[in-house]
C-alpha cells in the first residue's frame, strides 16, 4: 500500500504545454477503450507521460512534499499581475499570474536534467544536502549509494580519500608505476555527484577535484578512471568562497549556477509535525513515477539540447554580454581595451574607470561590473536557458526565461563594481546585497537600451555579418571594395558621435574582423 505522501497527482502540471513530437498518434483501438483502460495501470500511465511533464511532476512533489519550499522567486506572468507595496521602503509584492517556481528546488532539478554543476549556499540545516540527495534519488540511484557517495569536505581530506587507494600488494610487487592497480572510490562512477562543504577541502585535494569536475577523469599513479557524464551538487555555508580553505579560482569557475537555500516558512510547521508523528522521511518514499531511468535521462538531455534560441533573443544576450568587458582606459590598442588587461597588470580598476569620464553613465552599463564573461559562462547560460524552456513544455526559449535564469547562472561569474555611480544611488542600495536582483535589473536595463537604439529593427553590423556568412566565393573585386567602403563608412559615422560606449566594443571589433577578411580576399584575387 502506497503512502499518501508518496503519491503523484494525475492532473497535468501545465495543461497548456505539449512538447513537440510528444503527441500520441491515433490508434483505432482507442475507440474501444474507456477513459482509462482496465489493463492500464497507474504506473503505465505515468510512463507514457512526456519527459517534461515528468520533470514538472518531480518539481512539484519535491516542493510540496519533501523540501517544503513555498516560495515563488522565479516569477512568470500571463497577463496583468497584482502588485502591492508594503512598508516605508515600499517593498514590492508581486502576485504572479503565470505558473512560477522556487529557485531552490527548480535550479537543482534543471542541473540534473542539463548535466551541469550547481552550488547550494546557505546556513546549516537549510536543506542543501537533502535537496541534492533527493535529486540523486530522482535520477534513479539507490538511497544508500547516494548517501555513501557524498564526499564530505573536511580539513584532513587527502587525494586518496577523494579518489581511491593503490592496491597494497601492487605497491610491493609492481615493477613499474603503471602496474599499480587503484581501488577507485565508487562515487566517481555515479551520475549524481555530491560534494558537501567543498570549501573545507584542502587546496591540494581541491586540485584533484578540479580534474574530475573539469575533465571527467581521475588520475592516480599513472592510472586513469574515466567518469560518466553527470550532474554535480556542491554545498557551502557562505557565498564568499571562504571556509577552512579558500576555494581555488579554477574550481569556482567550473560551477555553473549558484542557488541560495531559502529559509523555512514557519507557517508550515504542521507539515513537520505530520512527518514526526508518522515517522515519515521524504527520502524513503520518493514516488516511482518521478524516478528517471538512465535511458530517460539521456533522452531528456537530447530534447533539452534541441530547444531553439530565436535569433532575436540571441541578439539580446549578445548585447547584454557586450557591455561587460570594455574598458577604454586600459590600452591604446583596440583589442586590449578590456577589464582583463587591467586585471592582468594588477592596475586599480576603479581609478581607470574614473578616468573614463564625459559619458552618460545611465547608458554606460559596463561600469557596473569588474569583469566580463568567459566562453564557459556563456555556454552554461545556453544549457540552462534550454533546460528552463524544456521544463515549461516549450520548444523555444522566451525573453522571460532569459530574465529569470541568467541572474542565477551569472551570479558567481560577474563581480559588481560597487564604486560605480550606479550603486551610489539610494534606490540601488539593495543591489549591493542581492546579486540576483542586481543582475535581473542589469538585464532589464540592457534590453531597454537595445530597444532604444532600435537594434531590434535595424542592426547594420548584423546585416554585414550575415552577408559575409553567406559566403564570398565568386565575389567580384568591385563588390568586395564596396563592402569595405560600407564598413569604413559606418565606423566613420560612429566616430562623429564622440563617445565610445561599451556595447559598441564588440561591434567595432566585428567590423574590423570583416574588413580584414575582405582585404585578404582582395589580395587573393590580385594574386590569382
Amino acid at each position: 500500500m502506497k503512502l499518501p505522501f508518496a503519491k503523484v497527482s494525475q492532473s497535468p502540471t501545465n495543461p497548456k504545454s505539449q512538447s513537440e513530437g510528444e503527441k500520441k498518434s491515433f490508434d483505432i483501438a482507442n475507440l474501444y477503450e474507456g477513459p482509462i483502460s482496465a489493463q492500464t495501470s497507474e504506473e503505465n500511465l505515468m510512463q507514457q507521460s512526456p519527459l517534461d511533464e515528468k520533470l514538472r511532476q518531480a518539481y512539484f512533489w519535491v516542493t510540496n512534499n519533501a523540501i517544503i519550499s513555498p516560495f515563488y522567486d522565479i516569477e512568470y506572468q500571463e497577463g496583468p499581475s497584482a502588485r502591492i507595496q508594503i512598508g516605508d521602503r515600499k517593498s514590492n509584492i508581486v502576485l504572479p499570474s503565470g505558473q512560477s517556481y522556487s529557485s531552490f528546488v527548480l535550479l537543482p532539478l534543471l542541473t540534473f536534467a542539463a548535466r551541469r554543476k550547481c552550488l547550494l549556499i546557505g546556513g546549516p540545516g537549510r536543506g542543501k544536502t537533502a535537496s541534492a540527495i533527493l535529486i540523486g534519488l530522482i535520477a534513479g540511484l539507490n538511497l544508500k549509494d547516494v548517501k555513501r557517495g557524498i564526499q564530505k569536505g573536511q580539513p584532513q581530506m587527502t587525494v586518496a580519500d577523494l579518489l581511491g587507494n593503490p592496491v597494497p600488494s601492487d605497491l610491493i610487487s609492481a615493477q613499474n608505476v603503471s602496474d599499480i592497480r587503484i581501488s577507485w572510490r565508487k562515487w566517481l562512477g555515479m551520475r549524481i555527484k555530491i560534494i558537501d562543504e567543498y570549501n573545507r577541502i584542502p587546496t591540494r585535494t581541491q586540485s584533484a577535484l578540479l580534474t574530475v569536475m573539469a575533465d571527467n577523469y581521475a588520475e592516480l599513479f599513472d592510472q586513469v578512471f574515466e567518469c560518466p557524464e553527470s550532474a554535480w551538487f556542491l554545498t557551502a555555508n557562505d557565498d564568499a568562497g571562504g571556509g577552512t580553505y579558500q576555494v581555488i579560482e579554477a574550481l569556482k569557475d567550473r560551477i555553473d549556477v549558484v542557488v541560495k537555500a531559502l529559509h523555512f516558512n514557519n507557517r508550515f510547521l504542521s507539515d513537520l509535525l505530520y512527518r514526526v508523528e508518522n515517522r515519515i522521511n521524504p527520502e524513503a518514499c520518493v514516488p516511482s513515477e518521478i524516478i528517471f531511468t538512465e535511458k530517460e535521462s539521456d533522452e531528456m538531455y537530447a530534447k533539452i539540447l534541441a530547444v531553439k534560441l530565436p535569433d532575436q533573443l540571441r541578439r539580446r544576450l549578445e548585447f547584454f554580454s557586450s557591455h561587460l568587458e570594455f574598458l577604454d582606459t586600459a590600452s591604446t590598442q583596440l583589442e586590449y581595451k578590456t577589464k582583463d588587461t587591467a586585471k592582468l597588470s594588477s592596475s586599480d580598476l576603479t581609478m581607470l574607470m574614473a578616468q573614463d569620464d564625459g559619458k552618460d553613465m545611465t547608458r554606460e552599463l559596463g561600469s557596473q561590473t569588474r569583469n566580463g564573461l568567459s566562453v564557459r559562462a556563456l555556454m552554461t547560460s545556453l544549457y540552462f536557458l534550454k533546460a528552463m524552456a524544456f521544463f515549461r513544455g516549450a520548444n523555444e526559449i522566451t525573453l522571460e526565461d532569459m530574465r529569470q535564469i541568467l541572474p542565477f547562472v551569472f551570479h558567481d561569474k560577474l563581480a559588481p563594481h560597487l564604486e560605480s555611480a550606479f550603486f551610489e544611488k539610494k534606490e540601488h542600495e539593495t543591489f549591493r546585497v542581492d546579486k540576483v536582483a542586481w543582475l535581473r535589473n542589469f538585464f532589464d536595463q540592457s534590453c531597454a537600451e537595445f530597444t532604444r537604439l532600435g537594434l531590434d529593427r535595424d542592426d547594420p553590423v548584423l546585416k554585414m555579418k550575415d552577408t559575409f556568412d553567406a559566403g564570398i566565393d565568386g565575389l567580384s573585386e568591385k563588390d568586395a571594395k564596396l563592402r569595405l567602403s560600407e564598413i569604413e563608412a559606418l565606423l566613420s559615422k560612429w566616430s562623429k558621435t564622440g563617445k565610445f560606449y561599451s556595447h559598441m566594443f564588440d561591434d567595432i571589433l566585428t567590423l574590423k574582423y570583416l574588413h580584414q577578411r575582405y582585404t585578404n580576399y582582395l589580395r587573393w584575387l590580385t594574386w590569382t
